[in-house]
């Protein structure tokens, strides 16, 4: 993945995943990670977006901090997801 095409938000946010993710001493990233940071970053669009989909923005946000409250197993199963490079070759 080229981060340089990605927009500052994104970059921004996805540094933050990841933080949220070491600090948690958890081994993956994985997309309740971002979508916290997306929802904690200021002046992102995530939020305005959700919330004109009809979005509980306060029950999405206080169900990702539950969710990331909680020890993962050491032995549970993860799916990393890749990025296909053809999604990209196409932009």
């Amino acid at each position: 993945m080229r981060m340089d095409k990605l927009t500052n938000q994104l970059q921004t946010a996805l540094a933050d995943a990841q933080s949220l993710a070491l600090g948690k001493d958890h081994n993956f990233i994985e997309p309740v990670h971002l979508l916290s940071a997306l929802l904690d970053q200021q002046g992102g669009s995530t939020r305005p977006l959700l919330q004109k989909a009809g979005a509980n923005i306060p029950g999405l946000a206080l169900g990702t901090k539950s969710t990331l409250s909680r020890p993962c197993p050491p032995s549970a199963t993860r799916v990393v997801i890749y990025i296909c490079p053809m999604t990209w070759a196409a932009s």
